[in-house]
């Protein structure tokens, strides 16, 4: 915590000679018996100079002055290498965060890749602050990469895709002429690693979750986030997708509705996202469109207002006793309940279930699998595809399970 220098030092008790004392600027100053008159009227004195002075002294503390951020910017340090001076990699990095965080936005907010970006880069900055450009090469990465196993602990995937990132900003580099074209295309030349040749942990890949571990967490959730959930297993969307669901985005002119999300994963690749909405979907979403078009359907305001709600109805005391309601309420919460739910604040609430009532945990992006695995099964690989919203049937594969029931039938007959 931050040291407060406005703030008057304190008139205290020195145990061992039971004498008021008062510090300042790292001097004790007696002011007679602990407790005593002569010793408070000390303490004024003291206290009316004190202010004289603090008012006459610069700050002791002063806040640092901002760096200039506008004159470190992709054409000073290009003047700066053609002039013959090498950059180094914190120069480097600080010009590409403010790429980064310029490019990777959606609606006016940064996204989780710039956050990600800086992860790598840290770790980057942490063992080769000072190292030239030019002198970074594959081998440096591979260390780099090692390290990323060794102190942090990385998933194999994740690091693979964070020296991706890192040859990336490289490659930037060599688009601003920060650096030779041949440095990005050298690093380029280091393999990833590969399953069961390294020491990098795995990770388990997403599987569906059971429809009935589904059905025995719904009524331990808010009634809103089960519809959410229950929205999602009909129609395979993505999380952010049901999060960020609008009146205006739904369009019912058919018997079967089509809603097209404002903001989706794959927008920035300029495709189009579109959900089709049955019979049963339609049912569940009735209850959330009569609002301001504007407004997102799912709120956790009003969840918690419908807990709220529900937690007055259910009170046993008489309300002529006791705390009337509201009354109890912080005042200025850190934390209040937003318009629409994240895809973080959707997960947490499901895993906060699960954990209360020793269910298994599971993920809402799982729901995705489920239901794209269900769909194909049904109607086939083309099918999932569509409903999904993939454009290569190859992605689908990895949402869809394979469905083992063709492979058993050739096998009884074959073989």
């Amino acid at each position: 915590m931050p040291r407060l220098f406005h703030r008057p030092p304190k008139y205290s008790l020195h145990k061992s000679t039971k004498q008021a004392v008062v510090s300042l600027h790292g001097k004790r100053i007696h002011l007679g018996p602990y407790g005593s008159p002569e010793s408070h009227r000390k303490y004024q004195e003291f206290l009316r100079s004190w202010e004289t002075e603090r008012n006459q002294r610069p700050d002791p503390n002063p806040a640092p002055a901002k760096p200039n951020v506008a004159a470190v910017t992709p054409t000073k340090l290009r003047e700066k290498r053609f002039a013959g001076s090498p950059l180094t990699i914190n120069e480097l990095v600080f010009v590409y965060r403010q790429h980064a965080r310029e490019y990777y936005q959606k609606h006016g907010r940064i996204t989780r890749e710039a956050t990600i970006i800086d992860d790598a880069i840290r770790y980057l900055r942490k063992h080769h602050a000072t190292t030239f450009l030019h002198e970074f090469g594959p081998v440096a990465l591979d260390e780099l990469r090692s390290g990323m196993i060794r102190d942090l602990g990385w998933s194999r995937r994740h690091i693979n895709k964070q020296v991706s990132r890192l040859v990336r900003m490289f490659t930037w580099a060599a688009e601003k002429e920060l650096v030779e074209a041949s440095i990005p295309m050298a690093l380029k030349a280091l393999a990833g690693l590969k399953k069961g040749r390294t020491q990098a942990r795995e990770t388990r890949p997403v599987e569906c979750v059971e429809d009935s571990i589904v059905e025995a967490t719904l009524p331990h959730l808010p009634p809103i986030v089960a519809d959410m959930v229950r929205l999602q297993r009909l129609t395979g969307m993505r999380p952010g997708e049901v999060c960020s669901l609008r009146p205006c985005d739904v369009n019912k002119t058919d018997d079967v509705w089509l809603y097209v999300p404002d903001e989706h994963k794959t927008e920035h690749h300029e495709k189009n996202r579109v959900v089709v909405l049955g019979p049963r979907a339609q049912e569940l979403l009735k209850n959330y469109l009569d609002r301001d078009t504007e407004n997102f359907c799912f709120s956790p305001s009003e969840s918690e207002q419908i807990r709220r709600e529900a937690a007055a109805a259910a009170r046993k005391t008489p309300l002529r006793y006791g705390n009337s309601s509201g009354t109890n309420r912080v005042r200025n919460p850190k934390r209040q309940a937003g318009d629409r739910y994240t895809t973080d604040s959707y997960r947490r609430v499901i895993h906060r279930a699960c954990s209360k009532n020793a269910i298994a945990k599971w993920a809402p992006n799982r729901l995705r699998h489920t239901s794209a695995t269900e769909i194909r099964k049904r109607f086939g690989l083309e099918a999932a595809q569509v409903v999904c919203g993939h454009e290569s049937a190859n992605v689908t594969q990895i949402y869809a399970e394979r469905n083992l029931d063709l492979a058993k039938r050739v096998a009884r007959e074959v073989g």
